[in-house]
């Protein structure tokens, strides 16, 4: 027992920073992500003005340091229906997902995935010069847990909309064609597509790097 112990010590030991697992242990973190979405949501309610504080501004983020809403633009939300089907969405692929990941590794892919669509959001919006406009929502990370989710149950069934029958991984690339084509023939209808694909990207790579799985290979298992 000794020897196993000294010998899993020394692989954790070498094991790059960046592979090393959080402890595994479930205490329902989807369901917390959803409280805190449903909170600051009333807070915006209440104190409107903490809304624009809390989005993702390019302009006030590049000129005021405002660089923490790269964090809290993900928790924002304008509307009801907004964030109505962005926790419909949380809800069923998350919880799925952590019970894959464990709660302290899924809290850092949603948080990271989503932090990393916004600073990919920034970039896009500091070269294409559009610097007023605001970015909010939780879709970037939801797009990662989506991803995650098809990259596990590659051949788990979902209904999109609760009627189109769909396997997970097919999901997947049905809804990266949908953005892409809304992306490049209806870029201005405000909907934040490049994010969404953004989400799609970084929870490629986390999962890829982190865990050595590649998605798109495991979509063909």
């Amino acid at each position: 027992m000794s020897d196993f112990r000294a010998s899993s010590s020394a692989a954790f030991r070498k094991t790059p920073f960046y592979r090393k697992r959080l402890p595994r242990s479930y205490f329902y973190a989807t369901l917390g992500l959803i409280a805190a979405n449903l909170l600051v949501y009333l807070l915006n309610l209440l104190f409107p003005e903490s809304l624009y504080l809390m989005s993702l501004q390019p302009a006030m983020v590049l000129k005021e340091n405002a660089w923490w809403q790269l964090f809290t633009y993900m928790y924002v939300h304008g509307s009801f229906n907004h964030i109505l089907f962005n926790m419909l969405g949380l809800f069923f692929f998350g919880t799925a997902l952590e019970e894959d990941l464990g709660s302290w590794e899924f809290l850092l892919f949603y948080n990271l995935t989503g932090m990393l669509a916004g600073l990919a959001s920034l970039a896009i919006n500091l070269v294409t010069g559009q610097m007023q406009g605001l970015l909010m929502g939780a879709s970037g990370a939801i797009f990662a847990v989506i991803l995650g989710f098809a990259a596990f149950r590659p051949q788990a069934r979902v209904l999109i909309l609760f009627v189109i029958p769909l396997r997970a991984r097919s999901m997947v690339i049905v809804y990266t064609a949908i953005e892409v084509f809304s992306q490049v023939f209806n870029p201005y209808e405000g909907i934040a597509h490049l994010t969404h694909l953004a989400g799609f990207a970084f929870g490629f790579l986390y999962l890829l790097i982190r865990f050595r799985l590649n998605a798109w290979k495991a979509f063909w298992i």
